[in-house]
């Protein structure tokens, strides 16, 4: 058998979780299977665990490729000329987020068990991605709007953590609307963006 190179490696991983993202927008966590994943690739259930172990490491390294869109989306925060207030702030960093809806999705529902079920090498390179996104957040802190490293740290520890409620509160589903209104809990309808600009606008 052929050594592949990293870039066929890359292309190949890519599409994997390419096709997991394709069904997590229809499918919960817990119907998704390698098996149900190779019928939208072009490879075969055996082929795939060359490059993923367990479905666990599929949704991982699809985490792990939205951090690294949402870091850019921060560099590009951070390398915008002008300082910006509080609320341009909070809007530029509530767009960021809007885009990360599968981020925000995973977080929330299966982040644990992910992290449980794949190796350690993965959830390395994944934490020094994420890392990195811990350290991009605070730089637009401190540039924009000039906070000290423990201010940085207070609002990166009220911010992260809130991160993983946001999915839920956007997209409940019709089973959790019946029931909030029949026990008449008041709900209402918002955005990643909205959830995102209005937390954001409180903290900082």
């Amino acid at each position: 058998m052929a050594v592949e190179n990293k870039e066929t490696i890359d292309k190949r991983r890519e599409e994997i979780m390419d096709a997991c993202e394709k069904l997590y927008e229809t499918m919960g966590f817990q119907g998704i299977n390698i098996k149900v994943i190779s019928t939208e690739t072009s490879f075969s259930r055996p082929s795939i665990y060359n490059y993923f172990q367990t479905k666990e490491e599929i949704f991982l390294g699809l985490l792990t490729r939205e951090y690294m869109k949402w870091n850019e989306d921060l560099k590009n925060i951070i390398g915008r000329n002008s300082d910006m207030d509080k609320d341009s702030l909070a809007e530029a960093l509530a767009t960021s987020m809007e885009e990360r809806k599968t981020l925000l999705k995973i977080s929330a529902m299966n982040l644990y068990e992910i992290e449980e079920n794949s190796r350690a090498e993965l959830l390395v390179e994944y934490k020094k991605v994420f890392k990195d996104s811990v350290e991009l957040f605070d730089e637009c802190l401190k540039k924009h709007l000039g906070v000290s490293e423990e201010k940085s740290t207070q609002i990166r520890y009220a911010f992260f953590p809130y991160m993983y409620g946001i999915y839920p509160y956007s997209y409940p589903t019709d089973k959790q609307i019946s029931a909030m209104d029949e026990v008449k809990l008041s709900h209402m309808d918002t955005t990643i963006y909205e959830m995102t600009y209005q937390f954001l606008t409180l903290i900082l």
